[in-house]
């Protein structure tokens, strides 16, 4: 695939940047996605120059003219060094979702990740900040995870994981700085996928039903609270970054009571009404292997358990103080749904930017 350079950098971009930092070049790998286009604005408002790097075109109009944005694909190591070309520093947000086929997976977040490395070495850029998942410690034994448990990655998303931070590890005897980051399922403005499914019930007047009693812990994180944990693996002192950092939410209580909120909210008087865990498991099995539903394994495999991370480390190295909690950052997410509805509700696909399409969960919505 060859890439194409749709926009060129905006004179005016390399501005002073806040807290006297220099202006730095950065470039984003995935950079039209949810998480791309959250640090794309986090970095212009800091003054920084951006290039982004994606299958997708960059289509926000409110920072379209700001950056250079290049349509290329993480696997084609040509795009990936013409992107890198002339970057301080690369952010790799770039991967494929659970929902895609394993092998486009296994290209993409493994050997897309290699490249994204190489050209990072050729270009002599400063540090390469890989976001992985927290999806690398699999269905694990106990809370709260820390950063030297064990990795076991569920189906070929997780295993992609783990294997693309062993590589990253690997080039650091290359002298270059590479922060990884695992970060919860995060969510904030432009996120939809699975959360649309659940926003699209609120806004309708309906409960949720939550696999399960509901009443585990499930640590979300909020899309400014890691662009902030981003930021700082990009700032501070090299020997202090160059590690691994969990990142999330410091306050949470249930699911229950978290996803409560956004039915709060919406004001219809409705609630989240739990169910027995293994019956509706052994259903969403069958309905996955029948494509009846968008719902895949990490998800309702994991859903009814507890799932929450020690933020400790990146509190203590890196300064990271979450502003938001589960609460707050589903709401917030809400919020930018129900305003931004217009522009997406007839589109559905299998990234974070656009609803996953509900399939036969679409009929028992009028039981809610």
């Amino acid at each position: 695939m060859t890439a194409e350079d749709n926009t060129t950098t905006n004179p005016e971009a390399k501005s002073q940047s806040t807290a006297g930092e220099s202006s730095k070049r950065f470039m984003i790998t995935g950079g039209a996605g949810f998480l791309g286009i959250n640090l794309v604005r986090h970095l212009l408002a800091r003054g920084h120059q951006v290039t982004t790097l994606d299958l997708l075109e960059f289509d926000y109009e409110d920072c379209r003219d700001k950056v250079r944005a290049i349509t290329g694909d993480v696997r084609d190591k040509a795009a990936v060094s013409k992107a890198t070309e002339g970057a301080d520093m690369v952010i790799h947000t770039a991967a494929a979702l659970p929902l895609y086929k394993p092998e486009v997976i296994l290209s993409t977040d493994i050997e897309g990740t290699r490249n994204v490395l190489d050209a990072a070495v050729e270009h002599k850029v400063e540090r390469m900040i890989h976001i992985s998942s927290t999806a690398v410690y699999g269905i694990p034994d106990h809370h709260p995870l820390d950063e030297n448990d064990r990795l076991d990655g569920v189906g070929p998303y997780g295993h992609a994981k783990v294997e693309a931070e062993q590589i990253c590890k690997s080039y650091r005897s290359k002298g270059l700085c590479i922060p990884i980051i695992r970060p919860k399922s995060f969510i904030g403005p432009e996120r939809l996928g699975v959360f649309a499914l659940f926003y699209d019930w609120a806004k309708d007047g309906r409960g949720f039903p939550m696999i399960g009693s509901g009443n585990n812990r499930y640590q979300l994180l909020d899309v400014e609270d890691l662009c902030d944990a981003v930021y700082l693996c990009a700032t501070l002192e090299a020997d202090k970054v160059d590690d691994v950092f969990n990142i999330g939410a410091k306050e949470f209580t249930t699911m229950k009571e978290d996803y409560q909120a956004v039915l709060d909210y919406a004001g219809f008087n409705k609630k989240i009404r739990g169910f027995p865990a293994g019956p509706v498991i052994w259903t969403l099995r069958i309905l996955e292997k029948l494509k009846l539903s968008p719902l895949y394994k990490w998800v309702y495999e994991t859903a009814h358990k507890d799932s929450f991370v020690s933020i400790e480390k990146a509190e203590r190295i890196l300064g990271y103080a979450p502003k938001y909690s589960n609460k707050d950052a589903l709401v917030r997410n809400y919020k930018w749904y129900l305003e931004n509805l217009s522009n997406f509700e007839h589109s559905s696909g299998v990234t974070h930017r656009v609803p996953w399409k509900q399939g036969i969960l679409k009929l028992a919505k009028v039981f809610f």
